[in-house]
This record gives C-alpha cells, structure tokens and sequence, in this order.
C-alpha cells in the first residue's frame, strides 16, 4: 500500500500591521532546529558512508587517498540530489519532518529548485569556515578538525538569535525559511 501524499500549499502568513510589504515567516524554535541538525548528521553520515562504499567498489579504491576528488565531488552530489530534491519536493527531509519543521520561501510558498539549490550551496556555512580554518591553522590536529566545528556550530546557530525573524543567515540570504510544519493526527491506540 503505498503512503498518501498530501500535496504542499502555501502557508499564508499576514504582514505585520502598519506595512505594505509582503508576509515573513517566523523561525520555528532554536532547539528544534538545532535537534533536526544534529539528526540530520546522523542521516548524512549514513549517506556519505554508502556513498564512499559504492565509490571505492566502482572505482577499485584500494588506498584511502586514491580517487579522493572524484569521491569528494560524489559525495557532493549525492548530499545535493537529497537536500535539494527533498526540499524541492515536500519542504521536509526525514529529520525536518520527525521535529515537525519544514523550509519554504520566505513568503510561504514552497522552495523552486533553484531556491532549494541555493539554499544547499549556502547551508555549506555550517562546515566549511572551521574545517578551513583548522586546514590553516594546524592541519595535523585531530582536536582542530573536532573542537573548531562544535564552537562554529554553536556561534553560528546562536547568531540566528540576532536575526529579525530568528532565521539563520543563509536562510535570509536565500530567501527561505525553517518554519513550524503542522502536525498530522496522532495514530489512535
């Protein structure tokens, strides 16, 4: 039996009273998103792992270094086929939709994929900046490579307080929002 969809519907927002302009959304809950985060890293690192395994059998990888770009770029297009295409499609990833959050447009309307693709490219804020930074800095630091990313992380998240709407800044910058999705009916017992 296959599971029923329900199609995606704008949500429709009002404008702040006293202003022409369009309708924002409000950020769900910080510790929301941050715990959708965290699953989302458990998920990603079941994908990348698939990923690298599939990679290193088509590609006879029989050092870790061997084939390292194409891997890299693989594992850049498998993370962007499921981000984006989720995101394109429902609005929800597995771990957005488990903490009941869902990202859209900023006007409520659901991500095109070229908004969904935007959003993927600017998210890489999230991890990018520290692992750089710890390249620089001290490349032979096992306690860089983790320490760096936890304090970024946590800085970063903490900057979506300064935002306006409480959206994180690669959501403001692209437009988009994590929002409150409606919770369905629970099951009965």
């Amino acid at each position: 039996m296959a599971p029923m969809s329900v199609p995606m519907q704008p949500i429709t927002v009002p404008a702040s009273p006293g202003t022409g302009s369009a309708p924002h959304l409000r950020a769900a809950p910080l510790l929301r998103r941050m715990a959708a985060f965290l699953y989302e890293g458990v998920l990603v690192f079941g994908i990348l792992f698939a990923t690298g395994l599939v990679y290193a059998v088509a590609m006879r990888q029989t050092h870790a270094l061997a084939h390292r770009t194409g891997l890299v770029a693989s594992c850049f297009l498998v993370l962007g086929l499921y981000f984006v295409g989720l995101w394109w499609r429902s609005g929800q990833t597995l771990a957005t939709k488990t903490w009941h959050l869902r990202i859209l447009a900023a006007d409520g309307a659901p991500l095109t994929p070229r908004r969904a693709l935007a959003r993927y490219l600017a998210a890489w804020v999230w991890i990018l900046p520290p692992i750089a930074l710890a390249q620089v800095l001290s490349p032979h630091s096992l306690a860089a490579y983790f320490i760096g990313p936890v304090v970024w992380v946590v800085l970063y998240a903490l900057a979506a307080l300064l935002h306006p709407r409480r959206q994180f800044w690669h959501d403001a910058l692209c437009g988009t929002a994590v929002v409150d999705a409606p919770r369905t009916t629970p099951l009965p017992q």
